[in-house]
């Protein structure tokens, strides 16, 4: 196991009801701003048991924020914030909103151009507004984490940043607010839960059986929950499983101590910025083809994913691989979710876009040997045209 410092600060309320708890939470005296995306928190009433969890408090909104959250949408947010001298911030949505929302406490406090957040993939953030979540939609961790992706259209970029100053100081899960959620997003949340966790354990043994183990678990509680979900969206108990496990997969727990690869996640992020894909299903269509690509330098995981996961235990070394990528191709179909470019109208042209995107970025050397190139992405971007 390599040598690690794990830290996680955010205070989680989890179940039924967990959102009223919000009144000891967000501080007496403090001036609120609650950020949302869409109508649906307003149709669905989180945002009323929200406004009631915390009245008293002087409390502002600002809506509107982007499935792929837009920069211009945060800065926005920011006068608003520097305006009305703002002193917590509280995100209502999903990953997106709780994204943007890091990036807003961020740049409120940083005196630059704010863009260097992002070309800086944060290490510029020196301090953060203080800031909660009330999760709606489980799939990207940002609940618990201190990371986040901001879309800049104009830039036709889509970039990461992290800061241990953005670490919520708490998020409210509860499992019943995600049963009005549609199909299509149950189905991204499972699938961008799932390539979270391969991302952190698909690259080479360190001798670490409980970051393994635990990963493992999380991966078969999606692939037997992901589809019951679909299927039952009303059921509490695996609606409570999947925004745990959402959590736990991009937590830094199962990633403390062993080798991750994001070159998924980083070609990913280059085809939404393309045509605004979804941010799953992207992941869909790049994490099989990469598996295949890369199978040598993974073989030791993929052959462990292969028997703990899915129980193929039986053929050659090359055959059981073959088995558990089309195995995790076939889940993600199962979940609804295509796995090819063109279904997302992806052409040769589109591919030559992202493989220059990702040299523009800095996003050259990617993988846990940092041994994925420019021609690396075009090759496996190929494989699924």
């Amino acid at each position: 196991m390599k040598n690690f410092n794990f830290h996680n600060p955010t205070r989680i309320l989890f179940g039924k009801g967990s959102i009223a708890e919000l009144k000891d939470q967000v501080p007496a005296d403090a001036k609120v701003l609650i950020l949302y995306g869409g109508g649906s928190a307003e149709r669905t009433g989180v945002l009323d048991q929200v406004r009631a969890a915390i009245a008293g408090r002087a409390i502002l909104e600002f809506g509107g924020i982007e499935p792929n959250p837009r920069y211009a949408t945060t800065l926005k947010a920011v006068e608003m914030i520097r305006e009305n001298a703002v002193t917590f911030l509280l995100a209502v949505g999903g990953g997106s909103v709780i994204d943007a929302t890091k990036f807003i406490a961020a740049a409120v406090k940083y005196d630059g151009d704010a863009w260097d957040i992002l070309t800086s993939r944060g290490s510029v953030i020196t301090q953060a507004v203080p800031f909660g979540s009330v999760l709606t939609l489980p799939a990207t961790g940002s609940e618990m984490n201190s990371g986040g992706v901001i879309t800049n259209p104009e830039k036709e970029a889509k970039l990461p940043f992290s800061s241990v100053h953005c670490y919520p100081v708490f998020s409210v899960l509860d499992p019943e607010v995600t049963y009005t959620l549609p199909p299509r997003q149950i189905a991204n949340g499972v699938v961008d839960a799932f390539v979270h966790t391969t991302e952190q354990y698909l690259t080479y043994p360190v001798a670490a059986p409980v970051q393994d183990g635990f990963a493992e678990t999380l991966l078969r509680t999606l692939i037997e929950l992901g589809p019951k979900a679909l299927e039952t969206p009303k059921d509490y108990d695996i609606r409570s499983n999947l925004m745990w496990t959402a959590t736990m997969a991009l937590n830094g727990l199962i990633g403390a101590g062993v080798p991750q690869d994001w070159a998924t996640h980083m070609i990913g992020h280059e085809i939404t910025a393309l045509n605004d894909t979804d941010h799953a299903r992207t992941l869909a269509v790049v994490l099989p083809a990469l598996l295949n690509d890369q199978r040598e330098v993974k073989r030791e995981k993929l052959l462990q994913y292969a028997s703990n996961v899915w129980n193929i235990r039986e053929g050659s070394n090359d055959e059981r691989i073959d088995a558990v990528i089309e195995a995790t191709r076939g889940f993600f179909e199962q979940m609804g979710i295509k796995t090819r470019l063109g279904d997302y109208d992806v052409d040769a042209d589109g591919i030559n876009h992202i493989v220059s995107a990702l040299k523009e970025h800095g996003m050259t050397s990617l993988g846990e040997h940092k041994a994925i190139g420019p021609d690396d992405a075009r090759r496996i971007l190929e494989a699924v045209l």
